[in-house]
């Protein structure tokens, strides 16, 4: 994807806001997420005012994309060789799509082949 760095799981995104220093260096990045992440970061029940206007500033920053028929594909794909939600199936499946390496703190994504992806431990 051009001009795209990495790709970002929706648990980096949270730390990002919370402030966390071991991912300060990630928000240097061009980053791009998944409309899935957009959706996760959004949709929480009884949000309040100052948080949703905090994720849309973060997201703001971020090439957000949505899903097509390919990544859809790849996200059965992904569904049916790993036990893995369908949100982190979607998102793999993105980073896969665009040759991207996906940053995420969600060791259960590392069994995943096919994908660089980083793991931070934290």
């Amino acid at each position: 994807m051009n001009g795209i760095d990495f790709f970002v799981d929706t648990n980096i995104l949270i730390y990002i806001m919370d402030g966390r220093p071991e991912v300060s260096l990630i928000s240097t990045f061009s980053l791009g997420v998944s409309v899935i992440t957009e959706i996760e970061l959004l949709g929480r029940k009884n949000i309040l005012l100052h948080e949703l206007n905090s994720i849309q500033n973060l997201l703001k920053e971020c090439d957000i994309v949505s899903f097509n028929d390919t990544i859809k594909q790849i996200a059965i794909s992904i569904k049916q060789k790993y036990t893995v939600k369908i949100p982190d199936a979607i998102i793999v499946a993105t980073a896969k799509y665009f040759d991207l390496p996906l940053i995420t703190a969600d060791m259960d994504l590392k069994k995943i082949e096919g994908v660089d992806i980083v793991i931070l431990q934290l």
